[in-house]
């Protein structure tokens, strides 16, 4: 294994409204990759940042609070502590998963704000904009529905199209509607900042064309959007729930525009994390580090904002890292349909909790995940993928090795006669197996990473059956120690493989073979597994499951 320098790498995941339950397509979308690729990148020794949290802002909180006859913050007070537990059932590890409602993230847009306006990027100008009579109210994006002038879907929202994944202003609509009334609004005069994003089409162009090893889909919808013309956007709404204005030149009830606002969490989060550690100017290292590394995981509805919007701000700002990779997964599907918990397509992800294990349903996903197509995912399959490849392979390999040792050695790891061309064969292996794996994850193929990872695990089945020490025991113990000497440090690595994907389970694995002390981090290294060590402790792994037939 090749030595590493290490750097910093801030991980940025995607802020889910807190405006209603997560689902599966969620988590294989946004939630779990990050927390693999950051625990890759922790076990090689990198100082990792990785940051998000709930957007409590914006109009779809407002609709929703509307809808249910209660205030915003209620809405953010049930859904925030809801995504806090799915952190803990799934194994997701955060430096910080904060809000948009602090302090700090005040403070930290508002003087994004600023330096933008003394940049010469925002001015203020009145414009048009949809007006509720009935209501007497201007309305917000989310507030307006119609159909899509791109695709014809009848049902896009002002702000975006589910359909087709074009950005909308609610001017766009095609025969628009109130959702407060239901009646056609009109045009009213109203002031606001704009931001000149048209000034960005040259320099994000260009920077767009030096990005390697980004994802195919990703880049092709950033140049082409870009190459169509990026236009100057409104930075501001006539939104009392949000953060409000800096300046007041503009009249009173405006804020800042969410999906401007929440981006700059990526700022604001590594800062709040810096002052709960003590030391503010921490955060520096990541953001003002030319040599540190910044990585957005998000789904592909959100790459015009990741990929286009968010450099182009930070440019526009000035002396700010752009981002290294925007790694946009496609959608999980269920049936042909995206997941959606709008529209109800596809289990809670609360009853995928309450069902699966942590470690395996990791896994289901993880070898599901949708970073070039999207990915069909059923719940047949997830029991399929557990029962007969993690259970089957990877358990039963770990489990029956350990019941050998414990039957033929009393539990402790037999001493290494000499090794045949065979052994040495299965020793480079497992070194390969953590080589590859190493190298997928880094380049954020992560599907491909836990496929390597158990093809490793199938490297020493293969080698335990060939070898068969169940039957070299009755005539040749130095050989049966020996095959399992091997066999143990092939699952010692394989475990080290598969511990950004399975952490809780390889961690088991680990500590039973004596190579891993309860508090410490797995490095990303093929452990030695020592002669005369007594095996811990170790129940399978993993239980077949079996689904209630649906009724």
């Amino acid at each position: 294994m090749t030595s590493h320098t290490p750097i910093k790498i801030l991980v940025g995941v995607a802020w889910p409204y807190a405006q209603g339950p997560l689902h599966i397509g969620h988590i294989a979308g946004a939630y779990l990759p990050p927390d693999i690729f950051a625990r890759y990148h922790r076990s090689i020794g990198d100082d990792v940042l990785m940051v998000s949290g709930s957007d409590v802002h914006g109009t779809p909180i407002m609709v929703k609070a509307d809808e249910l006859g209660v205030s915003p913050q209620e809405i953010v007070g049930k859904y925030h502590p809801e995504f806090l537990g799915y952190w803990d059932a799934l194994d997701i590890q955060w430096d910080l998963f904060t809000t948009t409602g602090t302090e700090t993230h005040r403070r930290v847009v508002q003087g994004f704000f600023m330096t933008l306006l003394e940049n010469g990027y925002l001015y203020a100008e009145t414009s048009e904009q949809l007006y509720d009579e009935q209501e007497q109210r201007f309305l917000p994006d989310r507030y307006v529905e119609g159909t899509c002038p791109h695709c014809g879907y009848g049902n896009a929202r002002g702000d975006q199209c589910d359909n087709c994944g074009k950005t909308l202003d609610p001017t766009d609509l095609i025969d628009p509607r109130s959702k407060f009334s239901g009646t056609t609004p009109v045009l009213r005069e109203t002031e606001h900042y704009y931001w000149k994003l048209s000034e960005f089409n040259e320099p994000m162009l260009e920077w767009l064309k030096t990005r390697e090893g980004w994802r195919p889909h990703v880049l092709n919808f950033a140049i082409g959007m870009v190459t169509d013309g990026l236009h100057d956007r409104a930075f501001t709404r006539d939104l009392e729930w949000g953060i409000p204005l800096p300046v007041d030149d503009i009249g009173p009830g405006k804020s800042i525009y969410v999906w401007w606002e929440a981006v700059m969490g990526y700022l604001s989060a590594p800062q709040e994390w810096a002052e709960i550690q003590g030391t503010p100017d921490a955060w520096k290292e990541w953001w003002l580090n030319p040599d540190a590394e910044t990585y957005y995981f998000v789904g592909k509805d959100n790459i015009p904002f990741h990929a286009i919007y968010w450099p182009a701000l930070l440019m526009g700002h000035g002396d700010l890292n752009l981002p290294t990779d925007v790694p946009a997964n496609q959608y999980v599907t269920f049936g042909g349909r995206k997941a959606s918990k709008s529209t109800g397509v596809g289990k809670p992800l609360s009853w995928y909790l309450d069902t699966f294990e942590s470690d395996p349903l990791r896994y289901a996903i993880a070898q599901s995940l949708p970073e070039s197509n999207d990915s069909e995912l059923t719940d047949d399959e997830i029991v399929r993928r557990i029962n007969d490849e993690l259970v089957a392979t990877w358990g039963n390999l770990v489990n029956r090795v350990v019941s050998m040792v414990g039957q033929y050695f009393d539990g402790v790891v037999p001493v290494a006669g000499d090794l045949s061309d065979v052994d040495d064969r299965a020793l480079a292996a497992r070194v390969a197996t953590l080589d590859e794996v190493g190298t997928l994850i880094s380049g954020v193929k992560l599907r491909a990473g836990i496929a390597r990872a158990m093809q490793g695990a199938q490297e020493a089945n293969v080698y335990l059956n060939d070898l068969a020490p169940w039957k070299t025991a009755k005539t040749d113990v130095e050989r049966t120690g020996t095959t399992l000497w091997v066999a143990l440090q092939m699952i010692a690595a394989n475990a080290v493989a598969l511990s950004p994907y399975l952490p809780a389970t390889s961690r088991t694995v680990l500590r039973a073979l004596g190579v891993l002390d309860p508090d410490d981090s797995v490095p990303w290294t093929a452990p030695a597994v020592v002669a005369g060590t007594s095996l811990g402790e170790l129940p399978p792994l993993f239980a077949k499951v079996e689904l209630e037939p649906e009724v």
